[in-house]
């Protein structure tokens, strides 16, 4: 049985999902990709140990195993649609990168056949246990809270105009929150050493809008970070300095969620 994702068990009613860190890439796909592809460049490097403070503070965290080059778990497994309607589709099995690079080699693809085997076997497992928590969480605590952590270049001119917000905040529009929620952990946003937005760039992918159900007591949010904020970009190496003056304010963020959480849920 293929392992996709490691759990941590926390004792809040906090899941911290980390679906875009996996680095694994399994022989015989990596075999049919270009370096470029086997490079994995758009992964959102380090924010498994961004989040590591998280575990001490009691969320239970997710974490996939293996590249979104083999299924993207934040996408729809049933379609390959745009996220958002004025952005071209990365798509569920990537075939370019976010620069616009190949990933497969010429002549090599992913069949209709192979993607359904991709879903099967690193998409659903994840899928089943974002499920299986939030259900564990709200017979626990009586309601349930996923954080969807995510990282991004600060640019990236084939998807966006210009720099990226250092904190992009999603709700799917409102939809996956309470208001009320969705405002806390924006103030502590806007009162960081951080640029901020709310449901710009980002308003939240699949693992957001699919499990974020406020009237099920189910509150979901995305936290898009642009990677210059904890990390080098050039170099992909973790910058400690960056990232502990960030840790901080995520530790801020998340305890405003969690808050504001409980009190919408009483």
């Amino acid at each position: 049985m293929t392992v996709t994702f490691s759990r941590h068990q926390g004792t809040s009613p906090l899941l911290i999902s980390i679906p875009h860190d996996g680095r694994r890439l399994p022989p015989r796909i990596a075999a049919r990709m270009t370096e470029e592809g086997q490079a994995i460049p758009d992964t959102d490097w380090h924010v498994r140990k961004l989040y590591n403070f998280a575990r001490l503070a009691g969320a239970t965290v997710i974490e996939a195993k293996y590249s979104r080059y083999v299924v993207d778990l934040n996408r729809s497994p049933d379609e390959d649609a745009p996220l958002y309607d004025d952005r071209p589709s990365t798509g569920l099995c990537p075939l370019r990168t976010f620069a616009g690079q190949d990933i497969y080699k010429a002549g090599e693809t992913v069949s209709d056949r192979q993607r359904a085997r991709r879903v099967e076997r690193y998409w659903r497992p994840y899928h089943a246990e974002l499920v299986r928590t939030l259900e564990q969480l709200k017979e626990q605590f009586g309601y349930a809270l996923l954080w969807d952590a995510h990282s991004i270049r600060g640019t990236v001119p084939l998807l966006f105009e210009g720099d990226l917000p250092d904190l992009n905040i999603g709700s799917n529009n409102g939809r996956s929150c309470p208001k009320a929620v969705e405002d806390a952990v924006a103030r502590i946003a806007a009162a960081a050493p951080f640029s901020a937005v709310v449901n710009g760039p980002f308003r939240g992918g699949f693992i957001t809008r699919h499990y974020g159900d406020p009237a099920n007591r189910i509150f979901a949010l995305q936290l898009e970070l642009a990677q210059r904020s904890y990390m080098d970009e050039k170099t992909l190496r973790f910058d400690p300095k960056r990232a502990a003056t960030l840790s901080s304010t995520l530790s801020e963020m998340l305890a405003a969620f969690q808050d504001s959480a409980a009190s919408d849920a009483l």
